[in-house]
């Protein structure tokens, strides 16, 4: 018997945006309320696109170039 891995998520909740910014949950919020990420609500639960923080990283190493 074999057992899948789970697929990729989509979307990211705020402390895993932390941990894999390695950023603070106030400077994570500074940057959606910045719209430097984009993000949405499903109820009361805040999400963030995979995406979203792919091209907030690729955004920065173009600053830094």
């Amino acid at each position: 018997m074999t057992t899948a891995m789970p697929p990729s998520p989509e979307a990211l909740k705020v402390p895993e945006v932390m941990t894999a910014l390695r950023l603070s949950r106030s400077k994570v919020y500074d940057l959606i309320r910045s719209k430097q990420l984009q993000s949405f609500t499903a109820g009361r639960a805040r999400r963030i696109p995979v995406d979203s923080v792919r091209q907030y990283m690729r955004d920065r190493i173009e600053e830094s170039d």
